[in-house]
């Protein structure tokens, strides 16, 4: 019976996961379209591993009984994502310990980590308390204003904690590598996380000045620190991507909902598989 439910869950998560086609319409439509299809397949088999788990080895569940295969499959699944989570929490406190190595400078009201680089970056570095971390490459190249520019959008990341909930989201993607149309989504992900930093730095200054920022630095973004923990101005930048970015600062900008609760609902379905326990004996 246990392992009907984990067949179960597959079916229903690789049925969802292929059903998704690259979106159209409002950044909030997008957002929660995406988001959902990205992490309700792997919550729904990772609910369903945890349920397979607490039930055990033993019983029966509607007259049928269990044993040791779905369990181990449950365990090993369990223990890759764990082994998974630790790898990039290692990776990205790397990140961190590279970004704090750079000279803590004042930079107007703002304390900033200067990277001894000619290219051009700004990015957030870290966690929920991240780190901003620019070039002197920048400094030396952009004009006050658009370095201002550049500032007010990585205060968009550092306002929304993308680089917290994106960490999270990236072990999401590293442990469902295999289900379809994990990568696509992803990279919708980041372009939208983008997009919303971008609406954020645009209420507070000319859209026009980051969008022209946009364009010097996101050609020039150094590959040396690791997505893991960090938001920069420049990820993801290229083809229709940076296109969308530019398009969305020119034009105005979407209201957006007082609240957004109710889209989170719909993930509660994921949790289904724990009633199961109640009908284990």
């Amino acid at each position: 019976m246990h392992l009907m439910m984990i067949l179960a869950a597959l079916v229903i998560a690789l049925g969802l996961r292929v059903s998704w086609v690259d979106s159209q319409g409002s950044w909030n439509r997008r957002w929660q379209r995406s988001l959902f299809l990205f992490l309700f397949p792997p919550l729904l088999l990772f609910m369903t591993a945890i349920a397979v788990l607490c039930m055990g080895t033993q019983g029966k569940m509607g007259g049928m009984s269990t044993g040791w295969v779905s369990y181990i499959l449950a365990l090993i699944y369990l223990a890759f994502c764990a082994i998974i989570c630790i790898k990039l929490a290692m990776q990205g406190w790397q990140s961190v310990k590279s970004a704090r190595n750079c000279p803590l400078v004042n930079f107007g009201s703002k304390e900033i980590r200067l990277l001894d680089t000619g290219a051009l970056f700004a990015g957030q570095i870290g966690f929920w308390q991240p780190e901003l971390v620019v070039s002197q490459g920048l400094l030396q190249t952009l004009s006050a204003d658009h370095v201002e520019s550049v500032l007010a959008h990585e205060q968009g990341h550092h306002y929304y904690r993308d680089t917290f909930w994106f960490f999270w989201l990236g072990w999401v993607r590293s442990c469902t590598a295999w289900l379809p149309n994990t990568d696509s989504l992803w990279e919708e992900l980041l372009v939208l996380r983008e997009l919303r930093a971008d609406g954020y730095a645009a209420s507070q200054i000319d859209p026009l000045l980051l969008a022209e920022s946009l364009l010097l630095v996101v050609s020039t973004t150094p590959t040396v620190l690791s997505e893991i923990c960090c938001a920069a101005l420049g990820s993801p930048g290229v083809g229709d991507r940076l296109e969308q970015r530019i398009e969305a600062l020119l034009t105005p900008p979407e209201p957006t909902p007082e609240t957004q609760l109710p889209s989170w609902n719909h993930f509660l379905l994921a949790f289904l598989p724990l009633v199961a326990v109640i009908f284990h004996t």
